[in-house]
């Protein structure tokens, strides 16, 4: 019997278009071997929201979203809304779309491809068999914490203030899902955090190490953030699954990112509570500078529909087959301009597709 499944496709801006357009008929392609059935319904979100509707996260967005099984999203942002009020910016509405889907949890492969390891800009014998997954928490932290804003004190001056707060419920539920996401790799688990400075941090710590007797056959460490962030540069092949908060996350995921030679192939996922829709998205921007010249990496974009198969609507055989057509465009040599090598193929973002297509075929 054909599974159906619906999916909010959000675009978003700058090269966002081009590289959904390339996951879409991947995820076509792949239907039509798996005896699945997807339906699609287009949304705005970021900047083409702004200028359509003013608001960078639109009502009927938000609504389209909590109906779907998954949501898939390009990239969000540039140069154009910059300037905006925060609250109208691109960025707000991603911030008000991971609260409304209650997405607590961000996972961030960062696994180094071996077609791509000289595009590192790290020695091969330091990044050779890295594979990081990175458990970020979404929801609190400072982005979140209230008080927040610029103040006025008693003398005029005026006081940016952010606050970090976490409460046990929140670190306890991302702290489960990095445990369990250890526990389907190899059973490590590093958990990041400022413990030596922050209040915060030695709650988070305290948390962290109080659940690890509920999970016997992973092995918990505890780095701070600053060394973390070393290591991640000096030997990253000691690391397998990371649990962080927010701020951290965002930092650390990046920079395990970058061990990969190109964000252009990584892809995410941001999953909430039991229930509601993951959101699958590539960890690129949207590269306003090379907006519709048939430039962009779809790959990232692929990938990412590939997580959302096997995280989010229960596909992983359909998930694998994309992975591993991604795997063989680049064993045949294909590249965009970010990944392109000496003796390598170049080729554009719908070229890429079709190679993809060919190969699924």
């Amino acid at each position: 019997m054909t599974q159906q499944q619906h999916i909010t496709l959000l675009p978003g801006d700058g090269i966002g278009p081009e590289i959904m357009s390339v996951a879409v008929e991947v995820l076509k392609a792949i239907a039509s071997k798996h005896d699945l059935e997807f339906t699609f319904t287009e949304a705005l979100i970021g900047g083409a929201a702004i200028d359509e509707t003013g608001d960078p996260l639109p009502a009927e967005t938000l609504s389209a979203c909590r109906q779907s099984d998954a949501v898939l999203l390009a990239a969000i942002g540039g140069y154009k809304w910059d300037n905006l009020p925060r609250q109208q910016r691109p960025e707000t509405g991603l911030l008000k779309m991971r609260a409304g889907l209650e997405l607590f949890a961000n996972l961030r492969p960062a696994t180094i491809l071996p077609q791509l390891i000289d595009a590192s800009s790290l020695k091969r014998e330091i990044i050779e068999g890295v594979d990081i997954m990175v458990v970020r928490e979404l929801t609190g932290g400072i982005y979140f914490g209230q008080p927040k804003g610029i103040f006025e004190t008693e003398t005029g001056e005026q006081r940016g203030v952010n606050t970090m707060a976490y409460s046990v419920s929140e670190i306890d539920r991302i702290a489960k899902v990095g445990f369990e996401t250890a526990q389907k790799r190899s059973g490590k688990l590093c958990s990041v955090d400022k413990a030596n400075v922050l209040d915060v941090s030695q709650l988070w710590r305290d948390r962290i190490t109080a659940m690890a007797k509920d999970y016997s056959n992973v092995e918990l460490s505890h780095l701070y953030v600053d060394n973390a962030a070393m290591q991640l540069v000096r030997a990253p092949k000691q690391f397998d699954t990371v649990v962080t908060g927010n701020l951290f996350g965002d930092i650390l995921s990046d920079a395990a990112a970058m061990l990969t030679g190109s964000i252009g192939m990584l892809p995410s996922a941001s999953l909430g509570v039991a229930g509601t829709p993951g959101v699958f998205e590539p960890v690129h921007g949207s590269a306003p500078d090379i907006a519709g010249q048939d430039k962009a990496n779809p790959l990232a974009q692929v990938l990412s529909a590939a997580m959302m198969l096997r995280y989010g609507l229960n596909q992983p055989t359909a998930a694998t087959e994309i992975e591993t057509a991604v795997n063989q465009v680049l064993d045949q040599g294909y590249r965009t301009g970010d990944i392109m090598s000496l003796g390598m193929k170049a080729v554009g973002c719908q070229e890429m597709g079709e190679v993809l297509l060919k190969l699924i075929a």
